[in-house]
């Protein structure tokens, strides 16, 4: 990806989840080395992430005890991060319109 928008977002969940910061990093050290193009890219890095509508791709962060929403551009290489959060977090909100 050429662009993570926005990593400040990352740090704020890490800041108060200590635990979910070398995970969260490494994710995106990963994304925006990776030239993905397509969600099927994205499920031969992450076999375990889930691919929803309108480019929407969800990540599990530790194990699944974070979650992690994030919406592509695949023509751009963009990626906007729309969510980050426990899993009891997750189960709380749509995903598909975040």
């Amino acid at each position: 990806m050429k662009r993570i928008i926005a990593k400040s977002t990352l740090r704020k969940f890490w800041e108060n989840h200590s635990d979910s910061e070398q995970y969260l990093k490494t994710w995106y050290d990963t994304a925006l080395n990776s030239n993905w193009k397509t969600p099927n890219d994205i499920k031969s890095t992450y076999a375990h992430a889930s691919i929803l509508k309108n480019g929407r791709v969800v990540f599990n962060i530790k194990g699944n005890a974070f979650r992690l929403i994030v919406r592509f551009n695949f023509d751009k290489q963009w990626a906007f991060i729309r969510f980050i959060g426990t899993h009891a977090e997750y189960d709380k909100i749509d995903a598909n319109n975040i």
